[in-house]
């Protein structure tokens, strides 16, 4: 978000008439910029022990959901329509078992030194990955649920650090 003159905010993402634009970064200097998001799966007991196990009829289902959560970090600029491509450095996608939800912890951590930020693409690392452990599971149970995707933090750029009171 942006200020406009009065000291009120703004979407950045819409010109003076209201209609979607792609904001202009270029005046902007090149910072290192991170983001951290995460979200986890939530499913039966039974849907996590075959999983912990390897008892998967589509094979490895945790390691195809980082590789595709990866894979989802360096398209959201396809996917999201005013998105900047960005130089990605770093993607580190972790899924970590969750006996007590049953489930999993999902966390992506993507960093760059661009004009702009990387959290839409920490998201969209979240996002796909869950969507992939959905599609590696639905076999054993499709009442699986996605849930509480969020950012964790962000650093650098001009609005600053942030830190969500979630993590």
């Amino acid at each position: 978000m942006t200020q406009d003159l009065t000291g009120d905010r703004k979407l950045s993402h819409l010109n003076t008439q209201g209609e979607a634009q792609m904001v202009d970064v270029s005046h902007k200097q090149s910072t290192r910029r991170e983001a951290i998001a995460a979200g986890q799966v939530r499913m039966s007991k039974h849907t996590f022990e075959a999983i912990e196990a390897g008892n998967s009829h589509k094979g490895n289902v945790l390691g195809t959901a980082k590789v595709a959560g990866i894979m989802a970090a360096k398209q959201t600029a396809n996917l999201i329509p005013l998105c900047h491509s960005l130089p990605l450095h770093k993607i580190d996608v972790q899924i970590i078992p969750d006996a007590e939800l049953p489930g999993y912890q999902i966390r992506a951590s993507v960093a760059t030194k661009a004009e702009t930020g990387v959290e839409m693409e920490a998201l969209t690392a979240v996002s796909v990955a869950a969507l992939t452990l959905y599609d590696m599971a639905k076999a054993l149970e499709k009442s699986i649920q996605i849930e509480s995707i969020c950012l964790l933090s962000k650093t650098g750029g001009k609005s600053g650090d942030y830190l969500s009171q979630k993590d």
